[in-house]
């Protein structure tokens, strides 16, 4: 069942005012919004911080694969609803989606259903023109606009005079005290390992080819550790990576840094990346060189990208044109880790959702779909809820970015709960696996550290 919050009557118009801003700190704007809903979003150096919501589209579970059109179709009745001050196709929403499209209830999970969007009511942003400051309001549609938009102009620079400036120090503060923390794995190794056999015997019986199996790690901090200080780390230490941070409600907070694109559509062109297979980045230059080799030449790492690269392209290619992808992978190179990576590009025919056909990809689920998604069910004691489900932002024209909700934390009374996953194929060895999911955990383990968690 879909959710719509948004005004209704009497009639209402969007309008937007921009201003440049010379230099802006994204974590003081997101920390002006405390008890608001907040999000942030960063890749290439490109980013948008946001606070507030004008307008919000939830879908409940029990919506099934039909809640990625819900929300699409729903966003853009709010924006033909309310009229925009600007082009429609610059009113931009963002959020996410969970994993299954039935999730099971979970504490850990409250404030994240099948799906959450906003519609913010301020946003902060980065690329290459420079910072940029929009403040929106919903004002009545009725005669004065001129005067209502001139005040929202003088109201946005007045905002943006007020922003302190981003310092190069920002977020590298050592913290006052270090807080204590609990930590309880979500599985033993012992447990792990039984899993990991389950489904080695699943492949060896042809019930699939592959399969993602995630584990748990909840870290309980003595006292509250600030998200927003936990994001700027988890920013310096993962350049090149899609770092995202989504608060519906306060004190409700997922925030990850993923390696890898569902989708991104820019007027059509589609393009993607297949991420699978992962080796350490190594300690000195000759040892990530030697480690970026070993990746290419390991025949079960290249199997387990092969199986995620050729269903992104035979989903692909049911519906979008000219699918194109590289011939051969090569390394992606992060600040901890190393991925075998494979570039995909489309030309996709108006209105085609293309985040239905794709998601889960065999990077986070595995093949065939139904089947693996199953023994996942069987396999893993938690609720996935958004881990590993697409998380970004989309506009009424179709165009969005979405990346999968990976390395991540959720954030929920107190606990953080780390997941990790691991491509489970033929050949996968249960001790190297956990090894291989303790490495995933590092960058939002590092960014706790580095944010006071001791």
């Amino acid at each position: 069942m879909e959710r719509v919050e948004a005004p209704s009557t009497p009639r209402l118009r969007l309008l937007s005012a921009t201003v440049d801003v010379p230099q802006a700190d994204a974590a003081a704007f997101l920390r002006a919004g405390a008890g608001e809903p907040r999000g942030f979003w960063e890749h290439g150096g490109r980013w948008v911080a946001h606070r507030g919501a004008l307008a919000s589209v939830v879908v409940e579970p029990g919506s099934g694969a039909e809640r990625f059109e819900l929300v699409r179709r729903r966003a853009r009745t709010i924006v033909h609803d309310v009229g925009a001050d600007t082009d429609p196709v610059h009113v931009r929403f963002f959020g996410g989606f969970s994993f299954r499209g039935d999730a099971a209830a979970d504490p850990q999970w409250r404030g994240f259903p099948s799906a959450v969007f906003h519609l913010p009511e301020c946003l902060l942003r980065a690329g290459s023109s420079g910072v940029r400051l929009t403040v929106r309001r919903l004002v009545a549609d009725e005669p004065g606009m001129d005067d209502r938009r001139r005040a929202l102009e003088i109201e946005a620079a007045a905002l943006a005079e007020a922003l302190p400036e981003a310092t190069p120090t920002a977020g590298n503060e050592p913290p006052a005290s270090p807080v204590p923390c609990e930590r309880r794995d979500g599985v033993s190794l012992e447990e792990w390992t039984r899993a990991v056999r389950e489904i080695l015997a699943a492949i060896e019986r042809g019930e699939v080819t592959k399969a993602v199996l995630a584990r748990t790690l909840d870290l309980v901090p003595e006292r509250p550790l600030d998200p927003v200080a936990v994001l700027e780390h988890l920013r310096a230490e993962n350049r090149g990576t899609h770092v995202f941070f989504f608060e519906p409600e306060p004190g409700r907070v997922l925030l990850g840094a993923a390696p890898e694109t569902i989708a991104t559509v820019q007027d059509g062109g589609f393009h993607a990346t297949a991420v699978a297979g992962t080796v350490a980045h190594g300690d000195s230059a000759a040892e990530q060189r030697g480690l970026a080799r070993r990746l290419l030449a390991s025949a079960k790492d290249r199997a387990e990208h092969g199986i995620a690269l050729d269903d992104m392209i035979a989903r692909l290619s049911r519906l979008a044109d000219d699918v194109e992808a590289e011939t051969e992978p090569h390394v992606l190179t992060l600040t901890r880790m190393q991925h075998l990576e494979t570039r995909i590009r489309a030309t996709l025919p108006p209105g085609v959702d293309v985040l239905e056909a794709l998601h889960p990809t065999a990077a986070v689920c595995g093949l065939p779909r139904d089947q693996a998604l199953a023994l996942l069910a069987r396999e893993e004691p938690f609720v996935r809820g958004w881990y590993a489900g697409p998380v970004g932002w989309f506009d009424a024209g179709g165009n969005g970015v979405f990346a999968p909700a990976l390395r991540t934390a959720v954030v929920a009374d107190g606990v953080w709960r780390l997941f990790a996953g691991a491509g489970i194929v033929s050949g996968s060895d249960p001790q190297a696996e956990w090894e291989e999911t303790g490495m995933k955990f590092q960058p939002v383990l590092r960014a706790l550290a580095a944010a006071g968690a001791r």
